[in-house]
């Protein structure tokens, strides 16, 4: 699972805009994919960082998919082509941003977190990806290859539909949208995983549900951490005057708005639910401990006058009453069988029992 916070080290007493990786390197290359279409016409291809940004088709929307920051050399020459700000690139290549908006004449950039459930772990994983919408098109930077934008390639590759009619900034959007609605697809894990766990500990509580619950409880953490500040930017979009943003688009920005709060609701609510299931579970244990402590009180209760008697008539008196009675033995042993009926019928009648 992903951690809350990645150390920054190689950052220090470094100057402001250089570009410098901070993060995982989960690969040695870095792939650049290269998809620009027109409504009439789609171009897939695997460029160069020098050639990347150059447009084959009149009129088109070009979109530069970048897997793995950590190429210094790439993507500075990937940001002076399009003219990205070294301070932008600098976000881009620090894998541990809080998911932020940043506004310029030329360019928007967003960075936010992309999370999918773990085919072997069934844990969140995350990544960083940032989205740069700028006049020739966009540029997306993942950490890594593997994403949630397939939805979007099939969209354009058909030729029906609104967005090979649209333009640059719809594009945009889209991209957002398919991170956000990821993010129900991993909640609807994350609910099942839920009621999985509500399910064992009100049957057999034990230490396996109560590390599922803690772990539980840290994505959905990472959940909020990633979600969260995205409310503001989607919000900062909507009414953003900026000349890279259509009119028409700020509907769609509103719409994947609404999907972020609905996120939010859900998160919490499961969050609630998990608090509830660790009280749930604490309760259980303590209920089992309580009923263990209940038989052994109630075992060690009967043996008191037990013990008494075998400790009074073993003592080594030479001038005992009944210790050369010849039934006296037995005499004891049924005392001491009517004492322990006798105090069963007593707890069972207090409803001790």
């Amino acid at each position: 699972m992903a951690r809350l916070v990645r150390p920054a080290r190689t950052k220090l007493g470094q100057p402001p805009g250089s570009l410098v990786h901070v993060g995982r390197v989960y690969r040695d290359e870095t792939i650049l994919s290269r998809i620009e279409y027109a409504p009439d016409k789609v171009i897939e291809t695997h460029p160069t960082p020098a050639n990347a940004l150059v447009r084959e088709l009149p009129n088109s929307v070009l979109w530069l998919d970048v897997d793995g920051v950590h190429d210094a050399a790439t993507i500075e020459a990937i940001g002076s082509t399009a003219g990205i700000h070294p301070l932008i690139l600098e976000d881009v290549m620090q894998t541990g941003e809080r998911p932020k908006l940043e506004e310029s004449d030329s360019s928007l950039f967003v960075s936010l977190r992309m999370l999918r459930i773990g085919g072997t772990t069934r844990q969140i994983e995350d990544e960083q990806v940032s989205l740069v919408l700028h006049r020739s098109g966009v540029i997306s930077f993942q950490e890594k290859q593997g994403d949630v934008f397939d939805p979007v390639r099939n969209r354009i590759r058909s030729e029906h539909g609104r967005i090979r009619s649209a333009s640059a900034d719809y594009l945009f959007c889209s991209l957002l949208d398919a991170i956000v609605d990821h993010y129900f697809v991993v909640l609807e894990d994350v609910g099942d995983r839920v009621e999985d766990i509500y399910e064992r500990v009100t049957r057999t509580p034990s230490r396996v549900e109560l590390d599922a619950l803690r772990l539980l409880k840290r994505e959905l953490l990472l959940m909020r951490k990633a979600v969260w500040p995205l409310r503001e930017v989607l919000s900062h979009l909507e009414h953003s005057a900026s000349e890279l943003l259509a009119a028409e688009t700020s509907p769609y920005f509103r719409d994947v708005y609404d999907h972020v709060i609905e996120i939010l609701d859900t998160i919490e609510t499961y969050r609630e639910m998990l608090t509830s299931l660790m009280d749930v579970y604490l309760s259980s244990i303590a209920n089992r401990t309580n009923e263990v402590m209940k038989v052994l009180t109630m075992i060690t209760t009967l043996f008191i006058p037990l013990s008494f008697l075998a400790g009074l008539y073993g003592m080594n008196f030479r001038f005992m009453p009944e210790l050369e009675w010849r039934y006296g033995y037995y005499v004891l042993l049924g005392a001491m069988a009517v004492i322990s009926v006798a105090m069963l019928v007593y707890f069972r009648k207090k409803r001790w029992l």
